[in-house]
C-alpha cells in the first residue's frame, strides 16, 4: 500500500532530507580535502579525528623545520627556497649547538695535482640568478603534501630502518660500487656523472653518492654520505637532486637527509641541500658531472662538504659521531637503487644512465678522478681497491685508471630485463 504525508508532516520531511544532504555533503567536501592529501593507500577508511590529530601533528612538525625566511624564492620546478638568517637554521635546534654560530672554513685538503676546473653544475631554483642573501642559507621548503608522500610519517625524511650487510642482497637495496677499506680514511673525493635515472614506483629511488663509514655494519654502524638522488617520495618528481645523508646508528634513530633534523651545519648561500640539479647528461649527448669532497678538518675534528670548484656547502659536527669521531674505516663510491619487487618480479627502475658499464662515455654512468684523504689532510689515489655489483644482471660496474681520469668506474643499469627478472 502506498505511504502519504500530510501537509504539515510533509514539511518536515523535507526539512529532514534538507538538513541529511547539507550534512552529507559537509561530510563528503571535508573527506574529499583530507583525502586529497593522502595516498590513495590510506583513503579506504576515513576517521575524521583520526585524521585531524595527523593533520595536526604535520601542522606542528612544519612550524618547527621550515624557519622564518627573510626572502623566498620561487623555483621553476615547483620548489620554495627560503633564505633563512644562518643561525636560525635547523642544525642549531641541536642541544649541543644552541647558541653556536658556523665555523670558519677549514684547511683544504692538499693535492700533488694542480686543482681541477669542475664546471658548477647550475640548480634550478638559482636558474634566474637569484640567491639568497649573505649571512643567510637556502633550505628547501617542506610541505603537507611532502609529508603525506610519506611512508611513514614518524620516519619522515631518515631512510628505512634494515639490517645493513655489505652485500647488501635480500635487503631491498642493490649496489654497484667500489670501495677501499683496511686503512684508516679521512675524506673523499670524486666527480659524478649526471642523469635522470627512471624511478617506477613512488617508495624506490635511485642514487648516486660517496659513503664515509665507520663502525661494523651491526647497529653502530656510522656514515657520512654526499651525492645525487631520485627520489619520487622524498621530492614529489623524477628531478635528480643534490643531497646528503647521516646516521650514528645504521638508520635507526639517529640522522636524516639533507636539513630535515638538527644536525648538518650550511655554510653556503648559493647551494640548496635536496635542490634539483640542472643540466643532466643525455645518452650520446653532453655529459654533466659534479665535484664533491667530504674531509675531515684536522683542527676541529668536524667533517666538511664541498660541491663543485672549491665551494664549502657545511660540515657535520664531530659530536654527532661514534666511530668517525676518529676517522672512517671504509668509503665507498657508486650506485644504490631500491628494488621493492611489488609486483612479484625486479623492479625497472634505472640505475645511473639506465645502461650498462660495457657501454662506456656518454652512455653509462661514471665516477671519475677517485681520491681519499690521508692523517695528513693529503688526497691520495686509491689502493686495494674493491668492486662489487650485488646483481651484475641487473646493475653493473667496470672500473679502470687512466692519466686524465685517475681511478674512474662506468656503473649502472636498466633493472629488470630478460637477464634480470
Amino acid at each position: 500500500m502506498a505511504s502519504s504525508c500530510s501537509s504539515s508532516s510533509c514539511s518536515s520531511c523535507s526539512c529532514f532530507v534538507v538538513v541529511l544532504l547539507v550534512f552529507t555533503s559537509l561530510a563528503s567536501v571535508f573527506s574529499t580535502s583530507i583525502a586529497h592529501q593522502m595516498p590513495l593507500k590510506n583513503q579506504t577508511l576515513f576517521h575524521p579525528t583520526k585524521e585531524l590529530k595527523k593533520l595536526k601533528h604535520i601542522r606542528a612538525y612544519l612550524r618547527k623545520i621550515n624557519k622564518p625566511p627573510i626572502k623566498t624564492i620561487q623555483s621553476s620546478d615547483g620548489d620554495v627556497i627560503d633564505c633563512v638568517l644562518s643561525h636560525l637554521q635547523p642544525a642549531f635546534d641541536h642541544p649541543e649547538l644552541k647558541g653556536h654560530s658556523p665555523l670558519e672554513p677549514p684547511e683544504r685538503p692538499r693535492s700533488n695535482k694542480s686543482m681541477e676546473e669542475v664546471a658548477d653544475n647550475h640548480q634550478l631554483w638559482s636558474a634566474s640568478g637569484e640567491f639568497c642573501p649573505e649571512g643567510t642559507i637556502p633550505i628547501r621548503r617542506t610541505t603537507e603534501k611532502d609529508i603525506f608522500r610519506a611512508n611513514s610519517i614518524r620516519r619522515f625524511g631518515r631512510k628505512p630502518i634494515r639490517h645493513v650487510r655489505r652485500d647488501s642482497s635480500g635487503n631491498g637495496h642493490e649496489h654497484a660500487v667500489v670501495f677501499v677499506n683496511g686503512e684508516q680514511y679521512y675524506g673523499a673525493k670524486a666527480s659524478l656523472n649526471i642523469w635522470a635515472p627512471r624511478v617506477t614506483d613512488q617508495y624506490e629511488f635511485s642514487l648516486s653518492q660517496i659513503w664515509i663509514i665507520s663502525g661494523s655494519f651491526g647497529n653502530d654502524l656510522n656514515t657520512i654520505e654526499a651525492g645525487w638522488q631520485v627520489s619520487p617520495e622524498l621530492y614529489g618528481d623524477n628531478n635528480p637532486r643534490f643531497f646528503t645523508y647521516w646516521t650514528t646508528d645504521a638508520y635507526q634513530a639517529t640522522g636524516c637527509y639533507n636539513l630535515l633534523c638538527s644536525g648538518f651545519v650550511q655554510t653556503n648561500n648559493r647551494i640548496a641541500i635536496g635542490a634539483a640539479i640542472s643540466p643532466v647528461s643525455s645518452y650520446r649527448g653532453k655529459q654533466f658531472d659534479i665535484g664533491l669532497m667530504v674531509w675531515k678538518d684536522p683542527k676541529h675534528g668536524h667533517w666538511w662538504l664541498e660541491y663543485g670548484s672549491g665551494m664549502l656547502v657545511g660540515y657535520w659536527p664531530a659530536f654527532l659521531f661514534s666511530h668517525l669521531r676518529s676517522h672512517a674505516s671504509m668509503v665507498q663510491f657508486g650506485g644504490e637503487v631500491v628494488n621493492r619487487r611489488a609486483s612479484g618480479f625486479h623492479t625497472a627502475t634505472q640505475m645511473g644512465s639506465g645502461h650498462f658499464a660495457e657501454e662506456g662515455f656518454g652512455k653509462a654512468s661514471y665516477f671519475r678522478n677517485l681520491q681519499v684523504v690521508d692523517w695528513d689532510n693529503n688526497l691520495l689515489p686509491l689502493t686495494n681497491l674493491h668492486v662489487l655489483a650485488d646483481h651484475s644482471d641487473c646493475y653493473d660496474i667496470r672500473q679502470g685508471s687512466n692519466n686524465v681520469w685517475g681511478t674512474y668506474f662506468y656503473y649502472g643499469g636498466p633493472g629488470r630485463t630478460v637477464r634480470c627478472p
